[in-house]
């Protein structure tokens, strides 16, 4: 697995390679990075499930929010990464190790696919190569991964990369769109001393 990049957690590359994608850093800067990211947040089936703590709509926000997240990577809160295809440099969606603590050696991993990226074990293939990258080179014991219930590909991505089910939360997440209501959580976890999931093929 190839890296390019120093990550500002420390010494950890930040653009790890593997099962056809690279992880690469999103850039607020970067008009495509800024619009791949609005999109993303504007697809419907991404606001069906998530609600972040601030609602925008425009690219002012989505840089913003960039913006936010870069701040978050250089205190060592989390790692945001633009899912891209290895060959073409597409971007296909994110992926982010969230919440990292190092005292407890613990980290949130979530994901979403941009829609026409769907359909491609994307999201698969992103989170067992980021699994591997959190375990190695930020030293987290335990990974955890939290989706609404009744977000079903959700729950099948996670077992696919060796994410067991644990129970459900209760009211631990915001409803779509609202930050007055809120709705349960089922969690998965996973632990370094895990075997590691086969890596299905590129669809």
């Amino acid at each position: 697995m190839a890296h390019t990049r120093t990550h500002p957690l420390g010494t950890s590359p930040t653009e790890p390679r593997g099962h056809g994608l690279r992880l690469r850093s999103w850039d607020p800067d970067s008009d495509a990075d800024a619009e791949a990211w609005l999109r993303g947040f504007l697809d419907p089936e991404f606001q069906r499930w998530n609600t972040p703590l601030k609602l925008w709509t425009d690219l002012a926000g989505a840089r913003e929010s960039l913006r936010a997240r870069a701040r978050d990577a250089a205190d060592g809160r989390s790692v945001s990464f633009r899912v891209t295809d290895e060959e073409s440099g597409a971007t296909l969606g994110h992926m982010g190790v969230n919440e990292i603590s190092r005292a407890m050696k613990v980290a949130r991993v979530g994901y979403w696919v941009l829609p026409e990226a769907r359909g491609r074990g994307v999201a698969v293939r992103s989170l067992l190569l980021a699994s591997r990258w959190a375990f190695a080179e930020l030293g987290v014991h335990r990974l955890e991964l939290g989706h609404a219930v009744g977000h079903d590909a959700s729950c099948r991505i996670a077992e696919k990369c060796g994410y067991p089910g644990e129970g459900t939360l209760r009211e631990a997440m915001f409803q779509t769109g609202r930050h007055d209501r809120f709705r349960d959580v089922h969690l998965h976890a996973r632990i370094a001393t895990d075997p590691e999931p086969p890596v299905p093929a590129a669809r």
